[in-house]
């Protein structure tokens, strides 16, 4: 009886499952630039890193890139690393 009384789900339910599915991540540089993306949790970081490295002008093998302190691997996912919306700084090699 309660179904038919409240059909709809509960606020946010269905936003839920978006945000679980895409990340908001901030890159930011040692001269303080930021760029923001919004990534699937399954998408490898290599894909924001070329990103990244093409609107700025810089190379990959020149950069590195840090989530709490530790370096981010290419290959590694948003899932892999446990990230929430939030940043990910670089440092120049």
């Amino acid at each position: 009886m309660s179904e038919q009384q409240n059909p709809l789900p509960p606020t946010g339910e269905e936003k839920k499952g978006d945000s679980n599915e895409h990340i908001n991540l901030k890159v930011v540089g040692n001269d303080h630039n930021e760029v923001f993306f919004k990534i699937k949790r399954t998408t490898q970081l290599k894909k924001l890193m070329d990103a990244y490295c093409e609107r700025q002008g810089k190379s990959l093998a020149s950069l590195r890139f840090l989530y709490d302190g530790e370096r981010v691997q290419s290959h590694n996912t948003p899932h892999e690393l446990d990230m929430e919306d939030g940043e990910v700084d670089y440092d120049k090699v």
